[in-house]
């Protein structure tokens, strides 16, 4: 079972719940997590349950930091806007800089998006289960 974040900027939020509704079995099963109204769209839109955050602008991604920076996230799809500035900028390259320091996957397009659920069907996964396994603190650190 692995912790999954759903993030999506307000004009990307349609693109991520077409996405989410075409892989719903994929993410079955996971623990998912979310930006506050992205996080609501997505369970309106289909059967999964999603632990919820703060929106963006309040926090949300900073909340799913944390998270990160524990390395107790395992996957992060976070479709961004690349043509509209962000108010909250600063917490957006925080969380992709925490993510590429805890060695986190990332997509922030729908394609980059496609092939990490892709590997998520197949299984290709395991690693993050290690990680998990064998974290500092745990009966089983390496």
């Amino acid at each position: 079972m692995l912790n999954i974040a759903f993030i999506a900027h307000d004009r990307k939020k349609d693109e991520m719940v077409n996405f989410v509704t075409a892989y719903e079995k994929a993410f079955e099963g996971n623990n998912l997590f979310s930006t506050g109204t992205t996080g609501q769209r997505i369970m309106e839109g289909t059967n999964l349950k999603i632990h919820r955050f703060m929106s963006g602008p309040l926090g949300g991604d900073q909340q799913i930091g944390a998270l990160v920076a524990k390395n107790e996230m395992d996957l992060i799809i976070f479709l961004r806007d690349p043509l509209m500035a962000q108010p909250h900028e600063p917490d957006i390259n925080a969380l992709l800089r925490l993510c590429d320091v805890q060695g986190i996957p990332l997509a922030t397009n729908v394609a980059t998006a496609e092939i990490l659920v892709k590997a998520l069907e197949r299984g290709d996964f395991g690693w993050r289960e290690l990680v998990h396994k064998y974290k500092p603190g745990s009966d089983m650190e390496v």
